[in-house]
């Protein structure tokens, strides 16, 4: 505790007061015991110093010659033991002006314990923040952006599809009413994808929007998953795929909106359909953690594998593994950002693992504690 005080910027400081004095004492007494040698060995005052400091002795006198030199020795003793501190103080000051100035990667050096050692790290902590909050803040900037062009290229290929059929139609360029039935067809097909779309682009708006409120219920994710996947039943069948639940040993109970929820899994189903029919099944495992309180539940397909520099990506808005096969299959690209935003809400996380044998949507869920209370009727379809 002592030595931590001796270290303050007070008492080094004072450190270097106390320094200065001793130090101007003893080269003046040092000076005066050389005096006396000099004029005791050349009394004659042949010797030039000696003639000097017999002048200046008898002219001003000892005792102010004393005073002068001692002051001009603690002046210079305390600017050169101080020199140091008085060097942080303008490493401190050009710090504060490069930070002003814009340059918020400038650091300036915190290996000092003293109130100087402070004043910098929190210079170098309000620094970093203000890095981290311009870089969030252009990253905003550049989401907004990647967001407007994202929504305008994706309604503009199903929009366009949809006026040119219509314009074929308003301006009788079609042959029989079996075209005309076939463009207006193809119009509404195109006007389901906007709709799926707009649908989707408003649920990622609204549940990443600050303060989105969660109407948390007891559901229990057995029941909750089985009768969801009843509920793709004529999906799974169109798809020629076959779709297996794998319920955990005893209730997998967690707290959270069972409307949000029902999306999450909806848009993982729908995603393994959409690009893992080529396997044939999907299987939905459900299982507790051994290590954590948290439920897991894998949705694994074994359609055409995502090579594993793209799986990180997965989860980004309007990220498409092949934007071409997105796109004939209907994918809006936001699917699993939404998965993501609602995972976030509830503390959950979700990933993905891939290889040539299958591919796994991972998504674990907090169980509350004492989570095997009974929980409320919360159906799938509710």
């Amino acid at each position: 505790m002592a030595s931590r005080i001796f270290q303050t910027f007070l008492w080094k400081f004072i450190l270097s007061f106390a320094a200065s004095l001793l130090g101007m004492g003893v080269l003046l007494l040092l000076g005066n015991y050389l005096a006396e040698q000099l004029i005791r060995f050349n009394p004659s005052k042949s010797f030039f110093l000696t003639k000097a400091l017999a002048y200046t002795i008898n002219g001003i006198g000892s005792g102010p010659v004393r005073v002068i030199f001692g002051l001009l020795l603690f002046i210079f003793l305390f600017f050169s033991l101080s020199r140091g501190i008085i060097k942080r103080f303008d490493t401190l000051t050009s710090a504060l002006q490069a930070i002003s100035a814009g340059d918020l990667s400038h650091r300036i050096d915190e290996s000092s314990s003293d109130e100087l050692g402070v004043v910098a790290r929190s210079v170098n902590e309000m620094a970093r923040r203000l890095q981290l909050a311009q870089e969030e803040e252009r990253a905003a900037v550049q989401a907004k952006d990647d967001l407007i062009t994202g929504v305008s290229h994706d309604l503009r290929t199903p929009l366009t599809s949809v006026l040119g059929f219509l314009e074929y139609i308003e301006d009788d360029r079609y042959r029989d009413e079996v075209e005309m039935r076939q463009y207006v067809h193809i119009a509404y097909e195109k006007s389901l994808v906007l709709r799926k779309l707009i649908d989707d682009l408003f649920e990622y708006t609204r549940v990443t929007s600050s303060g989105f409120p969660l109407q948390r219920e007891t559901v229990d994710l057995n029941p909750f998953l089985g009768q969801l996947a009843e509920e793709f039943m004529p999906a799974l069948e169109e798809a020629d795929m076959a779709c297996r639940v794998h319920p955990a040993d005893g209730p997998l109970i967690v707290e959270a909106d069972p409307e949000l929820l029902l999306r999450v899994f909806e848009n993982l189903i729908s995603n393994a359909i959409r690009y893992g029919a080529d396997g044939g099944a999907l299987d939905i495992l459900l299982r507790r953690d051994e290590l954590e309180p948290a439920a897991e539940i894998i949705f694994r397909n074994y359609g055409e594998p995502i090579s594993q520099d793209q799986l990180p990506r997965l989860f980004e808005r309007f990220y498409r593994v092949d934007a071409s096969r997105s796109k004939a299959t209907g994918g809006s690209g936001i699917g699993l950002a939404i998965v993501k935003s609602i995972l976030d809400l509830h503390g959950g996380t979700a990933s993905a693992t891939s290889s040539r044998r299958k591919t796994e949507f991972i998504v674990r869920l907090p169980l509350p504690c004492g989570s095997d209370a009974q929980p409320a009727e919360a159906g799938a379809g509710d």
